[in-house]
């Protein structure tokens, strides 16, 4: 097992890696098979760094899919400024 991951690194290679579950995102970033030490790792890191966090699928989402919940309000054209 490597060392675990802390800071930006672990929530780049949970990001990366994230898509093929915790379980491998978690030995991936250095945790092994203890997924409660990976999420309390992950959430420090979040916080730390400003970002959102909950749940582990929160950092799958992408720039995307966040925009679209929210609601776009622009003119139809640049001269209508």
């Amino acid at each position: 097992m490597t060392s675990p991951l802390h800071g930006a690194e672990l929530i780049d290679c949970a990001r990366a890696n994230g898509k093929q579950g915790i379980e491998v995102a978690a030995d991936l970033c250095g945790y092994g098979n203890n997924l409660a030490k990976f999420e309390q790792a992950l959430t420090t890191a979040c916080e730390e760094m400003g970002i959102e966090f909950n749940a582990f699928t929160d950092l799958l989402k992408t720039p995307d899919d966040r925009r679209a919940l929210g609601l776009e309000i622009a003119p139809d054209t640049p001269s209508q400024l």
